[in-house]
């Protein structure tokens, strides 16, 4: 989804972006939709730009309700990507020039083999038993 709160005035965009969260925060994928059509309902007059974005890429946001199971805040969020691409980042940096592609390939593989060795066995985000009933309706 584009960014909507690009279409958006300064002067309205915090008022704007807590009215947006609302939809994704809500418990069921019917009661987002309905808050969804409320607020274009709302806003469509004043934001057309701003509610086109927000129809056009309504479905592909709420995909994290399709997993019940699991804990939608979790999976909704993109913060454990942002983190494992601050990290790569930071270690990349840290050599500073690398003599090949390869290098630069090998260096990342082994820190996301770590970092998959470190959550799999410890620091679960997704516990296994969810994972596991999520997993088992699409076999």
């Amino acid at each position: 989804m584009r960014n909507i709160l690009a279409h958006i005035p300064h002067k309205d965009k915090d008022a704007f972006a807590q009215n947006l969260k609302t939809i994704w925060l809500a418990p069921t994928r019917e009661q987002a939709r309905k808050l969804a059509e409320e607020i274009c309902r709302q806003y469509k007059h004043r934001f057309p730009k701003a509610i086109c974005c927000l129809e056009d890429g309504l479905e592909d946001s709420l995909s994290f309700y399709a997993f019940p199971q699991l804990d939608a805040k979790k999976i909704s969020s993109t913060n454990v990507l942002e983190r494992l691409n601050r990290e790569i980042r930071r270690r990349s940096s840290v050599v500073g020039i690398f003599p090949s592609a390869d290098a630069y390939t090998r260096l990342v593989t082994t820190y996301l083999m770590e970092y998959a060795e470190d959550w799999s066995a410890s620091r679960a985000y997704l516990s296994e038993q969810s994972v596991q009933a999520m997993l088992r309706p699409a076999a």
